[in-house]
């Protein structure tokens, strides 16, 4: 088995000796590693000293071009050529995965503290004006950042077809921005819930801000401890911090959340392979507790939950697009990152952000978006609607 069969990948080692795998000319990238425990962690496991090595600065890529040595590493990563012994070990991380982590309710909230209690001063370096941590959506897709995740909130409300007046759940309402623009361009009154102090304290300064405080409220707490009715339900990129063995508790949650003439929007990164394990780079550093869903694992969930699946949409390529305008303006506010980081913190942001994007170029990820009622009626017929009247840009001027 050739190690390189798409591309090429040229390699120094660390007594210098060089070698190069691989004969076509493109995807081409060319590293160096600098030290023999890097290699051996290499070899052993290259999944997570890939991005370690790379954070320590022992494996360094020529032209720091960390798109181009994933582009080669994943256009030749086809889990059918691998020999028994590491497909066993991928199913037996996928099992250990789906049980050891756990998202209960305590083990929850430290994983969220993790990622998101980290300061508003570096999200607001490369987020929107709004604070959106999530797929943008791009009608176009040369539009700016801005305008994207403003079309995004305008998807999403439209779907859920809100009207004035409605109580809706945000559940893992993250700094506020969807719940405040429900709140004030359609008219709801919209109550979030998240596991983050930073990002609750921040949503309810920007709801008083705004005028807002009258018409949202923002709490501490676990979905999974509400008790009320509600006539609308979303949540945004946070079903991928539920794990594996609690979709069915999430489904379930949801169907009784949600008024028997509601409708819930579920928007999640999703996998188009079959189910494995996540990544040990990203629960490790980024997203400890984290797991990409794929429809095969919650179909199911949500067949018992007895909700209707009103539409899937599948997004492709447009959280790609969301990840290289963020990275475009992590870079270029390094030398506001480095006044409170270190370089082995820039190392792995940037890493993180380009494994991403990465991730829904040349993998089987995507975002869905699941729009969810106890009554098949409870939307139209067909997408018409979505796409018919007013832009997003309209309910702003609208508000104004």
């Amino acid at each position: 088995m050739r190690l390189i069969q798409t591309g090429q990948l040229h390699v120094t080692f660390p007594d210098g000796r060089a070698k190069t795998y691989g004969t076509q000319a493109e995807p081409a990238a060319s590293v160096r590693v600098t030290e023999d425990a890097a290699l051996r962690a290499l070899c052993l496991n290259p999944e997570l000293a890939l991005g370690e090595c790379y954070m320590n600065n022992t494996l360094q890529i020529a032209g720091d071009d960390i798109e181009g040595l994933l582009r080669v590493l994943l256009r030749n990563r086809r889990h059918d050529d691998l020999p028994i012994w590491a497909r066993a070990y991928a199913a037996l991380r996928y099992g250990a995965q789906s049980w050891l982590r756990r998202n209960t309710p305590g083990l929850a909230r430290r994983n969220v503290a993790h990622h998101y209690d980290l300061s508003d001063e570096l999200y607001r370096l490369f987020l929107d004006e709004d604070m959106q941590y999530s797929c943008a959506y791009f009608p176009d897709p040369a539009m700016s950042l801005d305008q994207a995740q403003v079309e995004k909130k305008a998807h999403i409300a439209a779907k859920l077809r809100i009207e004035p007046g409605m109580r809706v759940l945000d559940i893992g309402c993250g700094w506020g921005g969807m719940a405040l623009t429900l709140a004030r361009d359609y008219g709801a009154h919209v109550t979030g819930v998240t596991l983050s102090e930073n990002q609750l304290a921040t949503a309810r300064r920007r709801a008083a801000e705004a005028g807002m405080s009258a018409r949202t409220e923002f709490r501490l707490q676990d979905y999974r401890d509400l008790h009320e009715s509600f006539d609308r339900v979303v949540s945004v990129g946070m079903l991928e911090h539920v794990g594996v063995a609690f979709f069915g508790d999430y489904f379930a949650q949801v169907a009784n959340l949600l008024d028997r003439d509601g409708v819930a929007l579920i928007h999640t990164i999703g996998s188009l392979a079959p189910p494995g394990a996540q990544a040990e780079w990203i629960n490790k550093y980024i997203f400890p507790g984290g797991y990409i869903p794929t429809l095969s694992q919650l179909t199911p969930a949500l067949e018992r939950s007895g909700l209707w699946a009103l539409d899937i949409e599948v997004l492709r390529l447009h959280y790609a697009l969301t990840l290289r305008h963020w990275l475009t303006r992590f870079d270029a506010n390094l030398d506001t990152v480095r006044q409170s980081y270190d370089e082995r913190f820039i190392r792995m942001w940037r890493y993180y952000l380009v494994a991403c994007y990465m991730t829904f170029e040349e993998d089987h990820q995507a975002v869905f978006q699941f729009q969810l009622g106890h009554r098949r009626d409870a939307a139209p017929l067909t997408r018409d609607y979505l796409y018919a009247g007013r832009s997003a840009g309209d309910f702003h001027e609208a508000a104004e």
